[in-house]
């Protein structure tokens, strides 16, 4: 699930630079920082798998200019957090192990993942892919045992950049403080990020700063309000600093003084794996709508390939295969029999006399024999080719449409572009499998010649009878073809060889078996073009076109990912950990 989540972020993230998404993009970010959120999540549940199990983290969070660094000192009873009355002067997560040992925070490497772990003195502020941990030495009464973040921001022009850290160090902590001040308690992005938070459980304070004498009992109920419109637990202690002007820190209230080790003793690993499931299942629809409308679109397509391929098997039958006049495949089996039906004195002469002829009844004369196929000037060949090139001419004018009228407007434009781009490759492909199939088709041809001629075997009389007439019309075509200077592959049916034979094998006693014959090798014809060219050479190809899309503006993440991502969201206890 972990690399699913990333995956999707990434995504997002790619999808985000394009031009065309500039209405979205608000939207995008947003979903980022859900899947930032829900990334570390799990990530923490696999720190807390990891043995020894981590100190306990309390993160210490707010809006710019709330007074965080300050706060932390004063919980640390220590000067070791920087502070400035600059914006944006802390632009990363420093951890202070409070009666912890860093050597015991080995596992927040690994859950900071690319983020390096530095001293604070190594922090730049021209690099935000890192964090500080560091050990004050202090020994507060305010502090369990534990490690305290400072954050960066998370509304200022700039938190963007910086922001990422601030989302991991949220998902890490046990416990939040807020803290707000009476000047930007009210501000929306406070609430936004709370809301987010909801779905963690972590047992929260709120730490309303800078506070001026009478002013306490009037904010804090307008805090509550916001609080009840953001969220549906219960609304969290407030702790109230007044600013002492002999230290320029808050002060924290002396009968508050054990709160943070009360929230700690809530903590409870236990319902983590349940949490990850219900922070997934929360945000899953909205993560997953541009993904489930490109399989929309996908489901789409494969119908479009599905009414195509079923129109051209259509057209192949209608002008071929039902074609009174183009049919031809059963005619080349007829000339393999008239090779079987050659009486043994005679064969010799009328093979030495076929040598003579021209091109076309020399090469016609080899069918069977040889396995000479005149593929080139096939119809069937040459109709084939020209269903294919029908066919995707046709899905391009239907891309354009659906690239005018469906919602996923991009991904048709993009599909259509794809295709004609692809379209000659296709063709040749096309083309190369139709001989393939004309070439290997020949065996069939040759079995139900065969066929015909053991049937014959079994009526010696008929036999005999059809090579009489085979010699006397074999030399009239010998004839013909001497003063006609030939005859081509499309002349066949019209032979005299050809029309007596046939006639005779209709009329006689096995005229059934001959269209019994004739109708299993049309069925075979029929299933091989279907399988080996409409649908291993054109749709198969098709439907792996878009996995061509490209990655910039596209999800492109498989319906067979997305099952697999669902399957183990249903998954009860430890189903989410695959880290």
């Amino acid at each position: 699930m972990l690399e699913f989540i990333q995956l999707l972020k990434q995504r997002y993230q790619t999808i985000l630079q394009q031009a065309h998404l500039e209405s979205a993009k608000a939207v995008y970010r947003h979903r980022i920082d859900q899947l930032l959120l829900a990334e570390a999540f799990l990530r923490k549940g696999a720190l807390i798998d990891s043995k020894p199990l981590p100190p306990l983290q309390i993160a210490v969070v707010g809006p710019t200019q709330a007074g965080k660094s300050s706060l932390v000192n004063v919980l640390l009873q220590s000067d070791a957090a920087g502070v400035s009355p600059l914006a944006g002067y802390t632009v990363h997560p420093q951890g202070f192990c409070h009666r912890v040992r860093r050597e015991d925070c080995s596992g927040l490497q690994r859950y900071f993942g690319r983020f390096q772990q530095l001293l604070p003195e190594q922090l730049s502020k021209d690099r935000h892919d890192c964090f500080a941990l560091s050990e004050p030495g202090a020994h507060s009464l305010l502090l369990p045992e534990c490690v305290l973040w400072d954050t960066p921001d998370f509304d200022s022009i700039d938190s963007s950049t910086y922001r990422e850290g601030v989302i991991r160090t949220m998902a890490l902590a046990d416990v939040i403080v807020l803290v707000v001040s009476k000047e930007k308690y009210a501000d929306q992005s406070v609430w936004d990020m709370m809301s987010v938070l909801e779905v963690l459980r972590q047992p929260t304070v709120i730490c309303l700063n800078k506070l001026s004498e009478g002013s306490e009992a009037l904010i804090v109920h307008s805090l509550k309000e916001k609080w009840l419109l953001a969220r549906k637990d219960e609304f969290p202690e407030v702790v109230p600093l007044y600013y002492d002007k002999q230290s320029g820190l808050p002060v924290w209230p002396e009968a508050q003084r054990s709160l943070l080790s009360q929230l700690a003793a809530q903590v409870s690993y236990k319902k983590h794996a349940r949490y990850e499931q219900e922070l997934l299942q929360y945000y899953w629809p909205q993560w997953l709508e541009p993904v489930t409308q490109e399989h929309q679109a996908l489901r789409d397509w494969h119908q479009l390939l599905d009414q195509t391929i079923k129109q051209a098997l259509d057209n192949y039958q209608r002008d071929y295969l039902n074609h009174p006049h183009h049919y031809e495949t059963f005619q080349v089996a007829m000339a393999e029999l008239l090779t079987l039906l050659e009486i043994p004195g005679l064969a010799g002469i009328l093979a030495g006399t076929r040598r003579a002829l021209t091109w076309p009844v020399r090469q016609l004369m080899k069918l069977g024999r040889k396995k000479t196929l005149l593929t080139d000037a096939s119809h069937e060949v040459a109709l084939l080719n020209q269903i294919a090139e029908h066919a995707l001419l046709q899905m391009t004018d239907k891309l354009r449409d659906k690239a005018e009228e469906h919602q996923q407007r991009l991904w048709w434009k993009d599909m259509g572009a794809l295709l004609r781009s692809r379209r000659q490759e296709l063709l040749a492909g096309f083309d190369g499998a139709v001989k393939h199939y004309h070439q290997t088709f020949q065996q069939d041809v040759e079995s139900a010649a065969h066929r015909l001629y053991r049937k014959l075997q079994e009526q010696p009389l008929l036999l005999n009878s059809l090579r009489a007439t085979r010699a006397t019309t074999d030399a009239a075509v010998i004839a013909l073809t001497l003063h006609t200077g030939g005859i081509g592959v499309h002349d066949l049916v019209i032979a005299p060889s050809m029309l007596t034979v046939t006639s005779l094998l209709a009329e006689s006693a096995i005229g059934s078996y001959m269209h019994s014959v004739e109708a299993d090798l049309k069925r075979n014809q029929l299933h091989q073009v279907k399988q080996a060219l409409f649908v291993e050479a054109l749709r198969d190809k098709l439907v792996a076109l878009p996995q061509q899309l490209s990655a910039l503006a596209h999800f492109n993440i498989t319906p067979e990912q997305l099952q697999e991502a669902e399957n183990h969201l249903k998954e009860k206890r430890h189903g989410l950990r695959l880290l």
